[in-house]
């Protein structure tokens, strides 16, 4: 039989407490609010994350291909891939997708306002799920018709708001070349992807209707859009590719193209990390000052044991089962506590941002069970590791006067 976990059982479930009883539940309590803090800081830095970023990525692809050209310009230098240099990118491990694209600026003129913006044309072998997702009103661009899909168009809601436009209204656009050239284009969608820089500057449309306006091959466009499955072997795929590439192409992905908002969002996890340290201080400091007091206040239990012959070491296996089980309590409050908050939060989205300053509306959520375990785990073996320091104060502990101090 395991003795120091038996005594340890009937001590901690059975046992009579005095003063302890209140440390205890203190120290119950710090480790519950620190693994539940931890759990969200987690959570939310993960899910916040994954949102911004997902939404950069699903506009502008993980990595844009194109044409090396001095002018700085939104009107980009036409070219076009061989199809086998395209099969060769598409070989590459990890790269999930690879579709095109064109850009070019014009001038919105509607209801006596006039509003700059950047056309991006795509046609029917684009991915275009993200933008799918990203409507708030109407339909996306049907391609099955090609001459009617270079009337369409899908506009930004916050466009829509300041032009006093909505779904099937039509306007002109102007684009500024020699000649100068209008087109008339019917509002087919609206879409909303809480990035306000995207919002202010984009609207999609047809491909096939800025290769005409600039008079390109039908083969030609404004860069290439590749995807990949692993976001964390961004910088490995992109110097793969770039050594595929023609010497004329670049390759430059999301994050140098956005580097203040990766910037910002590595930052968070430095406060992330600064939680989980304070957490864990706090937990530990309070399951250290609980196991001294219960420590002493079993000093004549100590002593009697002592004087019966048990070792220190076997001694110290009683408190630290007790402090195990605390800790274990401590987890299983924290894990529900923690959970059902998360829980709360995926399913309602009842805690918000402000998207302006955030690029999301809500708190965005997201950990995996994996995340949790090791989360658990690494409270477990820290508070546990601290706690052999107090432990060792039973060896100082005399069986005389500890008998005699009852």
């Amino acid at each position: 039989m395991n003795f120091p976990y038996f005594l340890a059982k009937r001590a901690a479930i059975s046992g009579k407490r005095t003063f302890s009883g209140l440390i205890v539940r203190v120290a119950i309590g710090a480790i519950t609010l620190g693994v539940a803090a931890m759990l969200l800081s987690i959570a939310v830095l993960k899910g916040f994350k994954g949102e911004i970023t997902a939404k950069q990525r699903g506009f502008f692809g993980d990595i844009v291909l194109s044409k090396y050209d001095l002018n700085m310009s939104y009107e980009p230098t036409p070219f076009a891939l061989t199809t086998a240099e395209v099969q060769e990118l598409k070989d590459i491990s990890g790269v999930s997708s690879i579709h095109y694209f064109a850009t070019k600026p014009g001038i919105i003129n509607v209801n006596n306002e006039v509003e700059g913006v950047l056309l991006k044309g795509i046609d029917d072998t684009y991915d275009a799920r993200f933008l799918n997702g990203l409507l708030v009103a109407g339909q996306p661009i049907d391609f099955s018709d090609s001459t009617h899909a270079s009337g369409q168009i899908l506009i930004s809601q916050y466009t829509a708001n300041r032009l006093k436009l909505t779904v099937g209204d039509d306007f002109i656009m102007y684009f500024v070349q020699e000649p100068v050239r209008r087109r008339k284009f019917q509002i087919a969608g609206i879409y909303h992807t809480g990035v306000e820089e995207l919002d202010k500057t984009y609207v999609v449309g047809s491909l096939s209707l800025i290769r005409r306006l600039n008079d390109w091959s039908e083969d030609e466009v404004g860069g290439y859009e590749v995807s990949i499955a692993d976001f964390n072997r961004l910088n490995d795929v992109t110097d793969e590719i770039r050594d595929i590439l023609p010497i004329e192409v670049d390759a430059v992905n999301v994050r140098d193209q956005l580097p203040e908002i990766f910037q910002w969002l590595d930052l968070l996890d430095v406060n992330t990390v600064i939680i989980l340290i304070l957490m864990m201080v706090v937990a530990t400091v309070n399951m250290i000052s609980a196991l001294l007091i219960i420590i002493l206040e079993r000093t004549s239990m100590i002593g009697l044991l002592k004087a019966l012959g048990y070792t220190d070491g076997g001694i110290r296996k009683v408190f630290l089962y007790q402090a195990a089980y605390l800790i274990g309590l401590g987890l299983l409050l924290g894990n529900l506590l923690g959970g059902g908050l998360y829980w709360f939060q995926d399913h309602t989205r009842y805690f918000k941002l402000d998207e302006a300053s955030y690029y999301v509306s809500y708190v965005p959520v997201s950990i995996t069970l994996l995340e949790v375990v090791f989360l658990n785990a690494g409270v477990v073996v820290v508070t546990l590791a601290v706690l052999l320091i107090p432990s060792y104060l039973i060896s100082k502990i005399s069986p005389i006067k500890a008998i005699q101090f009852q």
